[in-house]
């Protein structure tokens, strides 16, 4: 890390330091519980996999739709609104997730956690965008956010652990607090600094969600894009419920332990090594990083179709190879959409992004039939060769066209040889 990296990190406004704080206490203060969701499930309401992945499958499907028309609207009425609503549905979901006592009021409270994420999560990536004009410095504020946010991911399963909160419904209660604390600062920032000022009147009335459309119909590199990047998110939600089921029915030795080391693994692989991999990969394309990671990715899929459930330390391994193809693949995608972006629709792009979560949410339904139907290996298998068919999509988009940008001429281009529609 050189001085223009720290100096670059110091001249960030102060909205985007509320952003990158937020996102890892928000974060930190999840995963103390929730990847213990299946487990508090099948316990509290003895539910078969299937039903288990039916049920956190349907409540981010909505989600998903709603984040794409909440980055329209925060083109067309700014961000501060949106960011506001999303803050608070989280706090009112996750307190009430925290004291839910019957499976509906479980299934209500979840949907309304995704539902808070997809508002708040579009138009916190654009704001981004909007406050920092540099390139360069964009790209490591995206990097950064995510980067705080494996942090807090790594240190919530540890914390839990030693206070004894982990795999504890109302740990849920710490989640809502931090969005509280988020939202807060959101009204301050907004308020109180130039940046909030002038963010805040930055709108486009001219955006409409029919116009979006009519764009984003056109862009048909952003089009491919999104399909790749959603089968992306498919393949790797695996890593999550849908694995925690195989464990859990095959009987692993340790469940709760392996569970938290996986987790610890995976977070503190892209905590230590997500920025060198990524500065030894900075002279290569978005989509020359991409494909790297998507071979990574493809290794880590066979690695678990083929490990013993008995093996401990292969779990941990599979997980390891894994975590270096998301340290590569998460923080590319932000900044993949953020170069396609144009500035007048940069909300409508990142909420266009939500659709990838439609890939983690349909995971856990796909994941619990094939499980209950055949087994995880088989699941692997079957992850395994889908990489090959985002690979094949990626390749598609060298031969693809996109429209001309008459606002922005930088988001014109994601790679050297990309061609404008005519």
């Amino acid at each position: 890390m050189n001085r223009q990296w720290w100096q670059q990190l110091h001249s960030f406004p102060p909205l985007i330091w509320i952003i990158l704080i937020g996102s890892f206490f928000g974060r930190g203060t999840y995963f103390m519980v929730w990847p213990f969701l299946a487990i508090l499930l099948y316990e509290k309401f003895q539910l078969g996999a299937a039903q288990i992945g039916l049920i956190l499958s349907a409540s981010a499907v909505g989600a998903a739709l709603l984040g794409f028309y909440v980055g329209s609207l925060s083109d067309r009425y700014g961000r501060r609104n949106m960011l506001l609503a999303g803050t608070t549905i989280n706090v009112l979901a996750f307190a009430l997730l925290a004291v839910a006592q019957s499976l509906p009021v479980f299934i209500a409270a979840m949907t309304f956690c995704s539902i808070g994420r997809a508002v708040w999560e579009p138009p916190a990536s654009a704001l981004i965008g909007d406050l920092i004009p540099d390139k360069q410095s964009r790209e490591l504020a995206l990097q950064f956010r995510y980067f705080l946010i494996n942090v807090g991911a790594a240190l919530g399963p540890i914390v839990g652990v030693w206070a004894g909160l982990s795999a504890q419904q109302s740990t849920f209660g710490l989640t809502a607090l931090s969005y509280l604390l988020l939202s807060l600062a959101f009204l301050w920032g907004f308020a109180h600094t130039e940046s909030g000022r002038l963010a805040h009147k930055r709108r486009n009335a001219n955006v409409t969600l029919a116009s979006t459309l009519a764009v984003l119909r056109r862009d048909q590199v952003f089009l491919v894009v999104i399909i790749a990047n959603v089968l992306t998110l498919f393949i790797y939600a695996h890593l999550d419920s849908s694995l925690v089921q195989y464990l859990t029915r095959a009987g692993a030795p340790r469940l709760v332990e392996l569970i938290s080391s996986m987790i610890l693994v995976n977070a503190s692989t892209i905590v230590l090594l997500q920025f060198p991999l990524l500065q030894l990969m900075r002279n290569i394309d978005v989509n020359g990083r991409i494909i790297i990671g998507l071979v990574v990715l493809a290794v880590g899929q066979l690695w678990f179709a083929l490990n013993p459930v008995n093996w401990f330390v292969g779990w941990l391994g599979a997980t390891f190879v894994v975590s270096l193809a998301e340290a590569v693949l998460f923080p590319t995608m932000s900044v993949q959409i953020d170069r396609l972006a144009p500035d007048h629709l940069r909300g409508s792009y990142f909420g266009a992004s939500s659709f990838y979560s439609l890939g983690w949410s349909v995971a856990p339904l796909i994941g619990g039939i094939v499980i209950e139907w055949w087994s995880g290996a088989a699941l692997y298998w079957m992850m395994f060769c889908l990489c090959g068919m985002v690979f094949v999509l990626y390749r598609l988009t060298a031969h693809l066209t996109r429209p001309e940008w008459p606002e922005s001429s930088e988001a014109v281009e994601l790679r050297p040889d990309a061609t404008p529609a005519q």
